[in-house]
């Protein structure tokens, strides 16, 4: 039975080495900073180093631990890592939101409705404005998937807009 299978491969030492077969990992394509903004908090700015390290990351934060600014802050150093404009995706209405944030945080953010209202450094849009920018992909130097949950919630279609257009952004984050 499986019970007694496990305990000889324990025993021998064969588990930690089918466990550490089924382990996933991606190499990192980030890159190092020097200055992380000040006024978000030690565990904030961790998590803002190890996801710029990691170039391709994920951050499931609880609400109320400021992945809103996490966000922001790792979309303004990937801008100018690349000196391409970053783009956030964010749930309809949120953008306001991402805008007043930037303020606090000393982030420029545009709000943008098409491609061609896009600016340098942090810009911002709604998922379900999307298929506006399909063909502008290569503009950008990262993306960040705002409540990026949104992608279980979707149908098959709108989840595959999003990882298609995503997968042609080198940087991405997803919190």
């Amino acid at each position: 039975n499986i019970a007694n299978e496990v305990t000889t491969m324990q025993s021998t030492g064969k588990y930690e080495e089918f466990i550490s077969s089924k382990r996933k990992s991606a190499p990192a394509v980030g890159f190092d900073v020097k200055t992380i903004n000040k006024q978000l908090f030690p565990f904030q700015r961790d998590i803002v180093r190890w996801s710029l390290r990691k170039g391709r990351s994920a951050i499931f934060a609880d609400c109320g631990l400021g992945k809103t600014p996490v966000e922001l802050e790792w979309a303004k150093h990937v801008s100018a890592h690349t000196e391409k404009p970053v783009l956030i995706l964010a749930p309809l209405a949120v953008a306001p939101q991402i805008v007043r944030e930037g303020i606090k945080f000393n982030v420029p953010v545009t709000i943008c409705e098409k491609p061609e209202d896009v600016q340098p450094g942090v810009n911002v849009t709604n998922y379900e404005k999307l298929h506006r920018f399909i063909d502008a992909a290569y503009m950008f130097g990262g993306i960040v998937l705002d409540e990026s949950s949104i992608l279980k919630s979707f149908d098959g279609k709108t989840r595959k807009l999003i990882t298609d257009f995503a997968k042609k952004i080198y940087f991405r984050l997803a919190a």
